[in-house]
């Protein structure tokens, strides 16, 4: 099985988000309240739907909207919004299926919630495709009565006619899954479904499922951990009520989760069915599940290490950490892309030694440089295909297996100075959709052959949303404390003139290994840009714009280097005259809106406008809330005394003090958000409040943690953000 439409909702998101809102985490528990009411006067807002808390939500988002949505700007910041996220001549990014077949997910107007739909690529290369719907999820809502948000299909090998959908209530990450068949264009009557869950879900066969999901309490104990996650994988056949479903694999409460998946040597078709256990959230276990064989084989790599796929019986597997696979032997790079023989790997894992035979087969496929990154690796039927970036600037490298082992090396010719990204692969042969686009440029999309057989075809162009013949990008670095050089882009006018005097949006997020990549939005074009303002994004530590190395540089008790490169950024903007303190306004979200939060309390001094969206605050309790002990990998525990020490000298909830000059700052988030949860901003403007400190607030009662559940909802809260942005930064 392979996952389909992965762009969905968040692509639809793409032309108003700037950059990604989400930390990598796809699920979340209820809040357990554990401290006193003395030690937090404000606890009571933390469960999402209490009554009490939602009434306070109420209040201050009409207060807040009475404001923004009243301002005589707001109507067309939001008329442009709308015309932008529902334009019918946005690009249709569709996957490959199977053979000619392509499938796309569609939202407009019309489609709010969005339709499933496919066509022929013959058709798709045309200027009007004849789409066919699969699944109307407006319909499906109104027929069900329900606040359906579609998260996405995978759909089943051999035959690739009945998929997995999953359907979220209101956009939460916990979902609904239930069996599809696109010939008959329905539900399957009598077929899988499976109630709502943070669950993972794998078809090993037409008529097998390999899932972990929640239990419910088994043997009296939970079977999801700590962090909210499932650990208990199961086996489900066709017909079977979950209760019958046979255990596979058991993880531990204490790790972050367990979930399966199947593993296809895209030669010769063979599928391994696999568990992958984390440890913590950033180191991994992968174990080979037999159907009724022997106990579950762990293999012997590297905690840090990533499978990304197996072809001709090649595993390979990018390294976030060093590995020296035997003493004495060789190390292979932190960062690298590596090729192992698969069976060896079993062997050596079944025998306790490293024969070898397994040594011998190890290849190192790319190691990057300083200044690199792997950012994307996908496999075709016989190539392996990877998005490499240079000082933040891509290109899509290709390589193809040797008969010594080795690997070749070639490239799909795109528009250089991008950031590029393969959409998808076939399965089929070695034809892939490829994407480039930068700041100024729309994204085009290519039909690209991985084995260099042929030249790009460009299949799409995305029209222009604004006017950007009189703007310019630049790359400037910025010093940290610590001497460490930051690059980062500003985009503005061609003539700009360095007084300070420039509305400047500066944007980051600095962690979890997440890029921050030059990427058009029509939005911000639109809404920003065009209207004079300048835009600015930074690669800051904690970030993977150079790899493993500059994410662990802010990992945990030494985060504070995050926060110290954007100061340094925003400084830097200062002392070239691009900006100003009065004109200088941040934006950040979820690990991003943390980052807002230590920059406000901070460097109040810095900013005049800060845009803090779903954010995390609380750092005292932030594993007590939402998925938060699954990001203890990231921020440390507060249960270490060390690690609390220092989560307590930079959290912004327990840093805000009464009297400050603070600018006002605007809270952006969801009730529905079972990720992070609402409760860190309710608490921190709840706090500032009580202080009487100045703020805008407003919660999206939809949303998920991308605060919109929909592209109607996204308009509205990109037109509050802007109309915020334009009163402190433009006024």
């Amino acid at each position: 099985m392979r996952t389909l439409l992965a762009l969905a909702l968040a692509t639809a998101l793409a032309p108003l988000c700037p950059a990604p809102l989400a930390a990598p985490a796809p699920s979340a528990k209820a809040p357990a309240v554990t401290a006193s009411a003395a030690e937090d006067p404000f606890l009571w807002l933390e469960p999402a739907d209490d009554p009490k808390a939602l009434d306070w939500v109420r209040g201050e988002n009409a207060r807040s909207l009475a404001v923004l949505e009243g301002d005589p700007r707001y109507a067309a910041l939001h008329a442009e919004a709308l015309k932008i996220v529902n334009a019918k001549d946005r690009t249709p990014y569709a996957a490959f299926l199977k053979g000619e077949t392509l499938i796309n997910f569609w939202q407009d107007e019309t489609h709010v919630r969005g339709v499933l739909r496919q066509t022929t690529l013959s058709s798709y290369r045309t200027a009007t495709p004849a789409w066919e719907t699969l699944l109307d999820v407006d319909a499906l809502a109104k027929a069900e009565n329900a606040n359906w948000v579609y998260q996405g299909a995978a759909c089943i090998r051999p035959r690739m006619t009945r998929c997995l959908v999953r359907l979220s209530d209101g956009g939460k990450d916990s979902a609904e899954v239930r069996e599809f068949d696109l010939t008959t264009r329905r539900f399957v009557e009598n077929g899988f479904r499976l109630p709502e869950s943070k669950q993972t879900v794998e078809a090993v066969d037409e008529d097998t499922l390999i899932l972990s999901r929640d239990w419910g309490v088994e043997g009296g104990a939970p079977t999801l951990t700590e962090s909210g996650y499932p650990f208990v994988i199961k086996m489900l056949r066709r017909g079977q009520p979950l209760s019958a479903a046979r255990e596979v694999f058991r993880g531990e409460p204490k790790d972050v989760s367990a979930d399966p998946f199947v593993l296809r040597d895209m030669a010769s078709g063979r599928e391994t069915t696999m568990a992958r256990r984390a440890v913590s959230f950033f180191e991994t276990r992968y174990y080979v599940l037999a159907d009724d064989g022997p106990r579950p084989l762990p293999l012997p790599l590297p905690l840090k290490a990533d499978i990304e796929g197996l072809t001709g019986g090649r595993l390979l597997a990018t390294l976030r950490e060093a590995w020296t696979p035997a003493p004495g032997g060789p190390t292979y790079p932190q960062g690298a892309l590596i090729s192992m023989d698969f069976a060896a790997l079993q062997a050596r894992a079944a025998a306790g030694a490293f024969a070898p035979g397994l040594l011998d087969s190890i290849r190192v496929v790319f190691a990057p440089g300083p200044r690199q990154s792997i950012e994307q690796v996908v496999l075709t039927r016989g190539r392996v295909a990877a998005a490499i970036y240079d000082n933040v600037r891509g290109r899509i490298v290709t390589f193809a297996p040797q008969a010594d082992g080795g690997w070749s090396q070639g490239g799909i010719d795109l528009p250089p100075d991008s950031a590029v990204g393969i959409v998808s692969a076939s399965e089929d042969d070695d034809r892939v959709m490829a994407t480039a686009t930068g700041f100024l440029d729309p994204a085009g999309l290519w039909l690209a052959d991985a084995a260099g057989a042929a030249a790009p075809e460009r299949l799409k162009t995305a029209p222009a949303r604004f006017d950007a013949s009189g703007l310019a990008v630049k790359q400037f670095e910025a010093v940290s404390t610590d001497g460490t050089r930051i690059p980062y882009f500003v985009v503005g006018p061609k003539a700009m003139k360095l007084d300070g005097s420039n509305s400047t949006l500066l944007y980051a997020y600095g962690g979890f290994q997440v890029s921050m990549l030059p990427t058009y939005s029509g939005a911000l074009g639109k809404l920003w840009l065009e209207r004079g303002g300048v835009y600015v994004l930074a690669n800051i530590r904690g970030g993977g714009e150079f790899g493993p190395a500059w994410h662990e540089a802010g990992l945990k008790t030494r985060r504070q280097v995050v926060f110290d490169d954007f100061a340094a950024v925003g400084r830097d903007l200062i002392v070239r005259k691009i900006a100003s303190p009065r004109r200088l306004g941040v934006e950040g979200g979820s690990n991003g809106g943390l980052l807002m939060g230590v920059e406000l309390t901070q460097h109040p001094e810095l900013w005049n406008a800060v845009v803090i969206q779903v954010p995390l605050l609380d750092m005292l309790r932030f594993d007590k809330i939402g998925a938060g002990a699954s990001w203890v990998g990231e921020y440390g525990s507060p249960d270490d005394p060390h690690e609390r020490a220092f989560l307590a000298s930079i959290s912004p909830y327990h840093n805000l003090k009464a009297g400050t000059a603070y600018p006002e700052p605007f809270f952006v988030t969801s009730t529905k958000d079972d990720r992070v949860q609402p409760a860190h901003a309710r608490k921190m403007a709840a706090r500032m409040q009580a202080m009487g400190l100045p703020f805008f607030y407003y919660e999206n009662i939809d949303g998920g943690h991308a605060a919109s559940a929909n592209l109607n909802e996204a308009a509205h809260r990109t037109s509050l953000e802007f109309t915020y942005l334009t009163r402190k930064l433009m006024d």
